[in-house]
C-alpha cells in the first residue's frame, strides 16, 4: 500500500491490535524497569535531562506539529520545520502523521456524538458509566474503533510530497526516537549500562508519559473541568492537563476556536506550545499565526 494512503477497513486488524498492544505495554514495562533500577541508585542527571528533553521534543511534535500545524493549519512554516515536527510527532509513537490527523479531524467533526472515535460520553451515568467512558476515551478506543474512509480527512496532507515521505518513514522515526537518548547516554557515561538507562528513561518512560498525558486530553478533558465557551460538546478546560500537555488541556477553548494556534486564551492559562509557535514566528519560521479576536471570544462566552 502507498505510504500516502490510509487503508480503509471496518475495524483494526489483528496485527494492528497487536501493534497497539505492544506500543502501550512495552513503555509500561520500561517504566517498571526504571523503577527497579532506581532502587539503591537513584535517578542521575543524565537520565533526568534525557527524559525531560525527549518529553518536550516529542510532546511539541504532537502538540505543535501533528495537532496545531497539520490538523488545524493554525500557522504556516517552512518545509524543514514541517519535516522536523512530523518526525518528532512520530517519535511519540501515537501513530503516523496521516492516521493521527485523520482520526483527530473526525473527532472534531463528530465531537461527543455518534461517530466520534474516542468520546467518553456514551456509557451512561453513575460510577461505572463514567469509568467505562474514561477507559474507552483514554485507551480502549484504539483496540476497537474502526477507521472507515479516513483518507478523505487528510487529502490536503497527502497532496504534499514532503509529508508523504515523512508519513511513510514513521517506523524509522520511532526507532530514531529510541536510539537518540540511548546513544547520548552511552556517549556521556561511556558504559553499556548508561546506554540502557538512556534507552529506558529517554525512550520508554518518555513514551509512557507522553502517551498518557496526551490520552488525558481525550478522556479527562471531556469529563472534568470548566466550560467557559459555548460548544455543542463536553470539551473542558483542565488546568493540570493544560500544563502537563503543553497547553492542550485548555480543551474547551480549543473546541470553541479549533483553528487557533493559541489554546490558553487567558494570561493564566499556560500554553507552552503557543510560546513555541511565537518563538518560531519571532525568528521568521512561522507566519499566518491564527488567534481569535477579542470580540469573537466574547461572543462565545457563557453568560
Amino acid at each position: 500500500m502507498d505510504a500516502g494512503v490510509i487503508e480503509q477497513n471496518s475495524g483494526p486488524t489483528r496485527t494492528q491490535r497487536i501493534a497497539t498492544f505492544l506500543a502501550v505495554v512495552v513503555p509500561f514495562l520500561g517504566l517498571i524497569a526504571a523503577i527497579v533500577f532506581l532502587w539503591g541508585r537513584g535517578l542521575g542527571w543524565v537520565e533526568l535531562v534525557l527524559l525531560a528533553g525527549m518529553y518536550l521534543a516529542t510532546g511539541f511534535g504532537i502538540t505543535v506539529g501533528y495537532h496545531r500545524l497539520f490538523v488545524h493549519r493554525s500557522f504556516e512554516t517552512v518545509g524543514v520545520v514541517k519535516l522536523i515536527l512530523a518526525a518528532l510527532g512520530s517519535m511519540a509513537l501515537e501513530g503516523s502523521l496521516f492516521k493521527w490527523s485523520a482520526i483527530h479531524r473526525k473527532h472534531h467533526q463528530h465531537s461527543d456524538e455518534p461517530g466520534d472515535p474516542h468520546s467518553p460520553c456514551h456509557y451512561g451515568g453513575g460510577v461505572w458509566g463514567v469509568l467505562a467512558g474514561l477507559w474507552h476515551s483514554h485507551m480502549g478506543w484504539m483496540f476497537t474503533a474502526g477507521t472507515p474512509e479516513l483518507s478523505r480527512y487528510v487529502r490536503d496532507l497527502q497532496a504534499d510530497r514532503l509529508l508523504r515521505v515523512a508519513n511513510g518513514l514513521f517506523p524509522v522515526w520511532v526507532l530514531i526516537g529510541l536510539l537518540i537518548p540511548a546513544g547520548i547516554a552511552g556517549w556521556i557515561t561511556g558504559t553499556w549500562f548508561g546506554t540502557l538507562l538512556g534507552f529506558i528513561w529517554g525512550g520508554l518512560v518518555r513514551i509512557f508519559l507522553v502517551h498518557h498525558v496526551t490520552f488525558s486530553v481525550n478522556s479527562i478533558c471531556h469529563v472534568w473541568g470548566r466550560r467557559p465557551f459555548r460548544c455543542p460538546d463536553q470539551s473542558r478546560n483542565n488546568f493540570l492537563v493544560g500544563v502537563l500537555a503543553l497547553g492542550e488541556g485548555w480543551h474547551n477553548n480549543h473546541h470553541a476556536f479549533p483553528t487557533s494556534a493559541r489554546h490558553g486564551l487567558r494570561w493564566w492559562e499556560i500554553d507552552f506550545s503557543y510560546l513555541f509557535i511565537r518563538v518560531l514566528q519571532w525568528v521568521g519560521l512561522a507566519w499566518s499565526v491564527r488567534v481569535p479576536e477579542a470580540d469573537t471570544m466574547a461572543a462565545k462566552l457563557r453568560s
